[in-house]
């Protein structure tokens, strides 16, 4: 890997982390719901990003170069991991569990599915 690509990852990965930042906001302000819907939006639409990336890659659509700026570049500041399971513990400490499962496996199978779903699509190209 070259420095410029180093670069060029560690800058898309702060322009991914300030998308996700103004979509939480924006999509927690229009939602005001107590749910972390806007981490769970966040989540599986990069997954589903990330499969479309990923096809187009492994079809040569892409140069392996974009796919390390995009996919972990992008995508990596995008996507939080960390932020679901914040929230799924939160949730366990208001004691709402149902939610607190939901938010975990209902986050794992939609990330997951989106991400198959962004690859069989992807693989159409």
């Amino acid at each position: 890997m070259t420095p410029l690509i180093f670069l060029a990852i560690a800058v898309a990965g702060g322009v991914g982390a300030a998308a996700r930042f103004a979509l939480d906001g924006f999509i927690g302000h229009k939602l005001q719901a107590s749910f972390p819907w806007a981490t769970f939006i966040i989540n599986v639409s990069g997954s589903l990003a990330l499969g479309l990336l990923s096809a187009a890659a492994a079809g040569v659509f892409l140069p392996p170069e974009w796919s390390l700026i995009l996919g972990v570049g992008f995508l990596g500041g995008y996507t939080t991991f960390s932020s679901t399971s914040y929230e799924t513990i939160r949730l366990l400490m208001d004691r709402r569990i149902l939610a607190s499962l939901t938010n975990a496996l209902g986050t794992l199978a939609a990330s997951v599915g989106a991400a198959a779903l962004g690859y069989g699509l992807g693989s159409l190209l």
